[in-house]
């Protein structure tokens, strides 16, 4: 990830003041960007690099990292930005200029491209205070953890999701991610990780999602049906009562997740969706995968998952599950390469791998890391 100095050595004497007194400290262009690349769906549509060849930066708070991004020389210049320590309400504030769009409250990546953000050092905490993509693509996020973001009650941001994207998004990694709340919507909490309004080529990988009434989802009503081709890899969603995730239309697929503690369901797949779900391990949970709370069916195929203390409802006029033997119902099509642990050592390989401060580990399609 070479770039040529001589090119870019003018415009980056021209902001460096500007990022100093920010709070910002400019670097080389950074090699550990990304492990092995985007995988799944982000690996489409041209595939996902985030700042790749471009500059990096360092941030230590959320103005930081949003003055990075206003001292681009455009909108689409590639940037790398390093984020190290905890950002919050109190640091992170909007910043103008020609290359940006930003926002008080919230990491506001919003009408850009060419983006990575990463956690390095001692680890990037973003607390109460989430990730807001719209309008905007090739986006890599990796390494860090968002925590307790608010939709009510205070402090508010970004809607009560944890990382959002919405209006036109394309091409997004996020890849050893922390997402957590501490309740559900009555505590004021939404989802962890939500898509709508036209979002497409998205992965989610080897990443912790807990202790939230609502894991994500992929389309905001039953007409937002323009949203898909999403991939959850490696990912561990755990104490969750729904919504892992909830897909209205589109295309996803899933595969080598551990899911612990599904409380009230799981994949909901409906309003045309289709999921292809393969060599997961969904454990001492319920309804963890069908057609749940509307008569919009969706659908699914399945192969190699392992069911281990489910319990499954009964059928209903708006309630739909897979089990208690699940059974494909349409096929779906990947497009990409892919390497699949066995179900059983799932749990294992996603507890060395998945979440920040792993070290970005990831399977070697062999149950080890």
């Amino acid at each position: 990830m070479r770039r040529s100095v001589a090119l870019r050595l003018h415009a980056a004497l021209a902001t460096m003041a500007l990022a100093a007194a920010a709070g910002v400290a400019l670097g080389a262009p950074d090699a550990s960007a990304a492990t092995t690349g985007a995988t799944g769906y982000a690996s489409q549509n041209g595939g996902t690099t985030g700042g790749a060849g471009g500059q990096t930066v360092r941030a230590t708070t959320g103005t930081a990292i949003h003055t990075a991004l206003c001292n681009r020389a455009s909108s689409s210049t590639p940037i790398t930005i390093q984020v190290e320590g905890t950002i919050n309400h109190g640091n992170t504030s909007k910043v103008s200029g020609d290359s940006c769009n930003t926002a008080d409250g919230v990491i506001e990546l919003k009408q850009i491209s060419n983006v990575t953000i990463i956690g390095v050092g001692n680890g990037a905490v973003f607390d109460q205070l989430g990730i807001h993509i719209r309008e905007s693509s090739n986006i890599i996020i990796q390494n860090v953890t968002v925590k307790n973001v608010k939709k009510s009650g205070s402090p508010t941001s970004n809607g009560g999701d944890a990382i959002g994207m919405e209006s036109d998004v394309r091409n997004v990694w996020v890849d050893h991610t922390t997402l957590e709340a501490s309740g559900g919507e009555s505590e004021g909490y939404d989802g962890l990780f939500d898509m709508k309004n036209n979002t497409q080529y998205v992965t989610l990988s080897y990443s912790i999602l807990r202790n939230s009434g609502r894991g994500g989802l992929v389309g905001s009503s039953e007409s937002d049906v323009s949203n898909g081709y999403i991939t959850y890899h490696h990912n561990l969603y755990e104490n969750i009562d729904s919504r892992a995730p909830l897909l209205r239309g589109g295309v996803a697929h899933m595969y080598n997740n551990h899911y612990v503690s599904l409380n009230e369901s799981g994949i909901n797949s409906r309003a045309g969706a289709r999921a292809k779900v393969d060599n997961n391990y969904f454990e001492d949970s319920k309804d963890v995968l069908g057609t749940f709370y509307t008569d919009a069916a969706g659908y699914w195929q399945v192969s190699g998952n392992t069911f281990d203390n489910v319990t499954w409802s009964s059928p209903s006029e708006e309630n739909h599950p897979a089990g208690p033997n699940p059974q494909s119902n349409t096929s779906v099509g990947i497009p990409y390469s892919y390497g699949l642990d066995e179900a059983a050592c799932v749990p294992d390989i996603v507890s060395r791998t998945a979440g920040a401060g792993k070290g970005l580990q990831e399977s070697n399609g062999d149950c080890s890391a």
